[in-house]
């Protein structure tokens, strides 16, 4: 069928030709048929052209800085390296079923002519002694060695045996803007060199991939398309610099959905330094446990407006404790800079050394205060949770009974007193259990969970169902309630802040 078909199509061109007749949308040029129409638009508009020349300009440019990485891996299961949720890292591009050395794929950016390369660490964390290959924009193999990783950003360095290599224009991220044009380059799906444009659509995120008490995401978001075997690939503003990383996607289907994640390049440029010149990151450390004050926390707080970070718990012996920071103080500025998200705080410090000293502007009692904190190297001590409040129990309150639970309709939670043997199974002087959470609650909304335990309200202690009656029968609707919390499902302590209805 399909040959004749074609036969009667050619047929009728014959039978036109010999009749000296054109068909519609044919001309005759010199004896030869000459296709298609006139340019639609003779001369572009000025401004279009301009952008895209310069997308053409910055691709020339930056696309022989970024490489291909293979990497032979040493059977770990991809499945056990990749969230089973909507954000996804994605190099390299590959799974199996049985745990047996294999290949995979992601992207790297030249930092220097000797042949150092950033990429992510989940593309060559598995990597076999020799398994990591370079592949350059115009096709030359090199076997790269592993210099260092950083798990806590998701950054490794990596180093091949080569001079005067092309090498990649890094930015200032803290200039990003959301709304500007960039291009993601890498080697997406087994596609060399692959350049795709969007926009930054939003900074600062955290989405909670890179996991553990301390992960450093500070994300940039973008809408240029990105998809396995993109990762440790370039991010690139309209002047070439490389502002970010490419490091995760936002998908349901582990390819492209619309939303992809890049590290920010002043995050690099210091894991960088330290891992090419030490082999591993001196970081410091302020020693806190911090989460968001939104308009209710700060209400209950005293800051009236939703701004700053809230300490929640300090490290024993860490540097916020030594520098006599405490719980419930709200941090607004680090060296002049406003700090309104935890990751911010987390990325202006990643950036720093054990031994700097950073200027925090906090928040106490009403009043603003500076504090000079010395970072320190990580510890992994407990978090102070534990530690008591200060004021000294009465033996009527040491011997408080378990009680008939009391329910704080208001904010739909229901509470009773602690045993002596749950105090001592949770190492508590006090507090009350969460024994109900009603659905839809302003406690619900809160995140206030069946048997967290309030240690404190309104910075006073708790130790018993009455004391906390006490506290909410004084506010009126509308009032917030500050509540110090042990969390029932990692045993840390954090504030919440909990509006009376009116």
């Amino acid at each position: 069928m399909l040959l004749v078909v074609v036969g009667i199509i050619i047929g009728a061109v014959v039978v036109a030709n010999l009749s000296g007749s054109v068909e519609p949308g044919f001309a005759r040029a010199g004896g030869e048929l000459k296709l298609g129409g006139p340019t639609p638009i003779a001369q572009q508009n000025p401004s279009v052209k301009a952008l895209g020349d310069n997308f053409i300009a910055v691709a020339k440019a930056v696309t022989p800085c970024v490489v291909a990485i293979n990497v032979t891996t040493s059977g770990k299961e991809l499945e056990e390296r990749m969230p089973r949720d909507q954000f996804h890292r994605f190099g390299p591009d590959f799974k199996f079923p049985e745990p047996e050395p294999s290949r995979g794929s992601g992207s790297g950016v030249i930092l220097t002519p000797d042949g150092y390369i950033v990429t992510n660490n989940h593309v060559v964390e598995d990597a076999e002694p020799k398994g990591i290959e370079v592949v350059m924009h115009d096709k030359v193999r090199y076997q790269a060695k592993l210099i260092g990783t950083d798990p806590s950003t998701d950054l490794a360095v990596i180093r091949i045996d080569a001079k005067d290599l092309p090498v990649a224009a890094l930015g200032n991220s803290d200039n990003v803007q959301v709304g500007e044009w960039v291009l993601a380059i890498g080697n997406p799906l087994g596609l060399s060199s692959t350049v795709t444009a969007g926009i930054v659509s939003a900074t600062g995120r955290n989405i909670g991939i890179i996991g553990g008490s301390y992960g450093i995401e500070n994300f940039i978001q973008t809408d240029a398309a990105i998809n396995p075997g993109n990762s440790g690939g370039a991010l690139v503003n309209m002047n070439g610099e490389v502002i970010g990383i490419n490091s995760a996607i936002a998908t349901t289907n582990a390819r492209y959905q619309g939303y992809g994640f890049a590290i920010p390049v002043n995050l690099l440029k210091t894991v960088a330094a330290d891992l090419i010149k030490e082999g591993k990151v001196e970081r410091g450390y302020i020693g806190v446990i911090i989460s968001t004050v939104d308009q209710t926390m700060g209400n209950a707080i005293g800051l009236n407006e939703a701004r700053g970070v809230l300490i929640d718990d300090l490290a024993k012996g860490g540097s916020a404790e030594q520098a006599g920071l405490r719980r419930g103080d709200v941090i607004l500025k680090i060296d002049g800079r406003d700090v309104n998200a935890p990751n911010e705080l987390q990325t202006y410090v990643a950036e720093r050394h054990v031994g700097d000293a950073v200027t925090l502007l906090i928040f106490r009692d009403g009043k603003r205060t500076e504090v000079k904190v010395t970072l320190r190297p990580r510890t992994d001590t407990n978090l102070a949770a534990n530690a008591p409040s200060g004021e000294s129990e009465d033996e009527s309150d040491t011997s408080v009974a378990p009680s008939k639970p009391l329910t704080l309709g208001t904010v739909g939670m229901s509470v009773r007193n602690l045993s002596a043997d749950e105090k001592k199974s949770l190492d508590l002087e006090q507090g009350v259990v969460v024994t109900d959470v009603k659905p839809f609650s302003e406690s619900e909304n809160r995140f206030i969970q069946r048997s967290d335990v309030i240690v404190e309200a309104d910075r006073k202690p708790v130790r018993s169902v009455n004391d906390l009656k006490k506290i909410f029968d004084q506010r009126r609707p509308g009032d917030a309630v500050l509540l110090r919390l042990k969390r029932s499902q990692n045993q840390q302590t954090a504030f919440v802040a909990l509006q009376i209805p009116k």
